[in-house]
């Protein structure tokens, strides 16, 4: 039968804090039924609505957000839509419950994780490495930096132990793959969790005594459009240990009926699935 699994970080009665990080395409997810989806599961779900970015306060008269000397793209503006991210999720994490957010672009997520339970593990499912610091990044695109702000490389530092892996990368930028080197993280492709299990690979790396809280963060640029997704998911969940999870690249609303249907489908399937949905 699925149910909530028995956790050991997070009480009963076991709930799940949901937000959509902006209105339009995430909502399609819980106008599909998700929050009833989720309460079959035993789940007990708050939801927050999306986060209200429109209310962040503009910034000082003569302050540029877009001029600065290593060609970052809008900083401050970012690092108060970061900042309002966090906060909302880190409330609901040190209440106990298990923050998921349906969004667009990644923001700091598991930074909130590894700042509330110690010896937090991540686990990143994307095709994108998302670690290049401000001098690595050719864009200057923070959306492809939350990484490299959580190892706490800009500026370049030595990176803490390591509790990040990835599955699933196949578009990584030349800067990312030096930093990926230097710091020894490892990636895993889709192919070996196929053949091999995501416990053995990603949990055994990151948390092989099966005792640290894990993030999950799972962008759906990850996954082939053609297919139905099987990743794994619902071996995270089995270990009691999940304590926060992202689906991000949530965007229904730019593709055609079919495909938004396709991506809806998905989207819920993946939250299920890691929140303990058998797949029997």
């Amino acid at each position: 039968m699925s149910s909530a699994p028995s956790n050991k970080f997070l009480p009963s009665p076991k709930t799940v804090a949901l937000r959509c990080s902006f209105r339009q395409g995430p909502i399609h997810l819980v106008q599909a039924g998700l929050i009833n989806q989720v309460e079959e599961l035993r789940w007990r779900v708050v939801f927050d609505g999306h986060y209200q970015f429109e209310d962040i306060s503009p910034l000082p008269n003569g302050i540029q957000v877009n001029a600065t000397t290593d060609d970052t793209k809008s900083p401050l503006l970012v690092a108060q839509v970061c900042e309002s991210v966090a906060s909302a999720v880190q409330a609901r994490a040190k209440m106990g419950h298990l923050p998921v957010t349906l969004g667009g672009d990644h923001f700091r997520h598991p930074e909130v994780s590894i700042s509330t339970y110690d010896h937090a593990c991540v686990i990143w499912i994307d095709p994108h490495a998302d670690i290049n610091t401000i001098y690595s990044a050719d864009c200057g695109k923070i959306h492809g930096m939350p990484l490299s702000f959580l190892l706490k490389l800009n500026p370049p530092a030595p990176s803490p132990d390591s509790r990040l892996v990835y599955i699933g990368l196949r578009d990584v930028e030349k800067g990312e793959k030096e930093i990926l080197k230097k710091h020894r993280i490892k990636a895993f492709s889709m192919h070996e969790v196929d053949r091999y299990g995501i416990g053995k690979l990603t949990l055994d790396h990151v948390n092989l005594q099966r005792d640290c809280p894990t993030h999950l963060s799972f962008d759906l640029d990850a996954l082939d459009p053609s297919v139905a997704p099987s990743t794994g998911t619902p071996a995270v969940h089995e270990t009691g240990l999940l304590v926060a999870l992202d689906l991000m690249e949530v965007k229904p609303t730019l593709a055609d009926a079919g495909s938004v249907h396709q991506t809806v489908t998905v989207g819920c399937s993946l939250v299920r699935s890691t929140l303990g949905k058998s797949s029997i």
